[in-house]
């Protein structure tokens, strides 16, 4: 068991899925499964075995800008924490000048990237969407732009009449390069009628992503964990994601979200470490067919996102600047990360910093 030799295995089980990892074959949604059973220790391994013939011992992190443009939704979302009615006190929209503000102040910083999510307002016109990317483009035509998540291009589908094909084709136009992966939360349609009942279901966000890889637009993709579902749901989800992956090659990085159940009607109890690090883990020897797994430090906190580079992640996201969304729902992590800190993070995880844009090119590497 070379690169694995010092594991301690309680079976033939343990045998086969270790056996399975070091000829780089792929493991089962049982396998999987009964990862969750298993120590940490051992799962790490395994995961950190894979991740290091992926990405050797390099760990990514990008210098970019989210924008929340509106906290207006009318999905209302039992899990959320973020989206208000119109009506509500906490509602806010940002005009386009305030957008394009955001944008020239990360610019000037130095972000290569700015990350469009927000609630949908059921004012906003098909254009709205479009001419918000179409200017940032314009006026920043250097900065790559990261937009609008599956549940969002869906209801412009609606509102607009157009196929999905047709929105990505006028999103790309426009100037987004990418999308988000928000939206997928689990796929179990038993979850998604508790959590999620209104917005797209899990097959119209599979749907909407098979779309974009065809043509040629790169997506992320997350799950939501730590709520209402079941591991076997989640093992299902990844299952679903790796089944896509397998026909198109188009996601470039997957993002477990860790459940925030502060300030919504869900509710619940945080995830435990353990249980983040076992799923960034798990994520990382099941979906053999991505190359990168985050450990989004705006959900793990700082100091799970930095162990989890030992767990199979490879990438921390990025500076960010204004994060709204998670924070809405509990979150104690920071609002922003300075550069400075992200490379930290990365250095006491004994791994080597990378500054990567958008498609995980490689901007500069900090050796040594």
């Amino acid at each position: 068991m070379k690169g694995l030799e010092n594991l301690k295995l309680r079976g033939r089980r343990d045998e086969e899925i270790v056996e399975k990892v070091l000829k780089g074959e792929r493991i089962d949604e049982g396998e999987a499964l009964y990862l969750y059973s298993r120590d940490l220790t051992f799962v790490g391994a395994l995961a950190e075995f894979i991740n290091f013939k992926k990405n050797q011992n390099y760990a990514y992190f990008i210098v970019n800008r989210q924008i929340n443009p509106t906290n207006i939704c009318i999905y209302g979302c039992t899990f959320c924490s973020f989206g208000v009615k119109a009506s509500d006190s906490r509602a806010y929209e940002l005009s386009l000048t305030e957008i394009l503000k955001k944008v020239e102040d990360s610019y000037k910083n130095g972000a290569k990237e700015v990350h469009i999510v927000g609630g949908v307002p059921p004012h906003w016109k098909y254009d709205d969407y479009i001419n918000l990317i179409r200017r940032i483009k314009e006026e920043f035509p250097q900065i790559l732009i990261k937009a609008y998540t599956a549940v969002e291009i869906k209801y412009m589908a609606q509102i607009s009449k157009k196929s999905y094909e047709e929105v990505l084709r006028d999103l790309k136009e426009a100037g987004v390069c990418a999308l988000p992966g928000g939206g997928a939360e689990i796929f179990s349609e038993r979850v998604r009628r508790i959590i999620a009942p209104y917005k797209a279901s899990g097959e119209e966000y599979l749907q909407i992503h098979e779309v974009a890889h065809k043509l040629g637009i790169p997506t992320n993709a997350t799950m939501l964990y730590g709520h209402v579902e079941t591991l076997e749901e989640r093992i299902e989800h990844l299952k679903l994601l790796r089944e896509l992956q397998d026909r198109t090659g188009g996601f470039q990085v997957f993002i477990p979200l860790a459940y925030w159940p502060y300030n919504n009607r869900l509710g619940g109890e945080r995830t435990s470490p353990v249980d983040d690090l076992k799923t960034v883990a798990i994520a990382r020897i099941y979906l053999d067919n991505f190359k990168h797994v985050k450990a989004y430090w705006i959900t793990l906190g700082e100091r799970i996102a930095t162990l989890a580079l030992n767990f199979g992640a490879d990438d921390l996201d990025g500076t960010i600047e204004e994060e709204k969304i998670v924070h809405s729902a509990g979150t104690k992590s920071a609002v922003r990360q300075a550069k400075e800190r992200l490379i930290r993070m990365i250095r006491e995880a004994g791994k080597i910093p990378v500054e990567r844009d958008t498609f995980y090119n490689p901007l500069k590497v900090w050796e040594g």
